[in-house]
């Protein structure tokens, strides 16, 4: 277990919001592709994220979120397309992993300063933590949108020192993607990996400090 650092800041989509909850509270009406959609759809949101930045361009990633449903809805025929604009208001209100209020509680009372950063634009941040009612647990929510290009470029990971005015050795970075959490380690922050399907470690020469199943676990 890691020190206690001052500053804790997670990653929102997958981290503390539930990606495939919009897929999935719809899956009566989308029928037995609704796992397989889902999965298209993270990956393409991701993809688009890491081709854009190579290319030096950028998107707001809520244009990115429709594109990628775009290309899973064009992928998965059997699917009626109807349901898109049913998935995108679901997307804007994704369910809350069950233990993330406790976790964010636990924090503050310890006297941690606590933010999330992602690549989420303002709105989309904003809809998720209003959704999930945990607005007040955040000391500042923190968007790529700043700095106009995606992680895992340093450019985003500064956004945090730039917003607490603290050193990269204060804070604790928390996501359940591996890829955030290499980048955030290369970086210089301690990093902790959600690893909720516990699936096989990768980037071994950019550790996570801890490796957790839930969010319960961060201190």
């Amino acid at each position: 277990m890691p020190n206690a650092r001052s500053v804790v800041v997670f990653d929102a989509f997958g981290t503390l919001f539930d990606v495939h909850s919009a897929v999935a509270r719809n899956a009566a009406s989308i029928g037995p592709a609704s796992v397989h959609l889902s999965e298209i759809w993270r990956a393409k949101q991701l993809e688009y994220t890491w081709t854009l930045s190579l290319m030096g361009r950028y998107e707001p990633f809520w244009r990115l979120t429709e594109r990628a449903l775009d290309q899973a809805l064009a992928r998965s025929p059997e699917v009626d397309p109807v349901v898109r604009d049913t998935l995108l208001t679901s997307y804007r209100a994704l369910d809350a992993y069950p233990e993330v209020p406790g976790t964010l509680a636990r924090l503050k009372a310890r006297g941690a300063r606590t933010a999330i950063l992602s690549n989420g634009d303002e709105a989309m941040l904003a809809d998720a933590v209003a959704s999930a009612g945990i607005g007040g647990a955040f000391d500042a929510v923190l968007s790529v949108d700043r700095v106009r290009v995606f992680k895992t470029d340093p450019r985003t990971y500064a956004l945090v020192e730039q917003e607490f005015g603290c050193g990269r050795e204060d804070v604790l970075f928390v996501s359940s993607n591996r890829w955030d959490v290499a980048g955030a380690v290369a970086f210089g922050f301690e990093a902790a990996w959600v690893n909720r399907a516990g699936v096989p470690d990768e980037y071994a020469d950019l550790a996570a400090a801890m490796v957790v199943g839930t969010l319960d676990a961060i201190r």
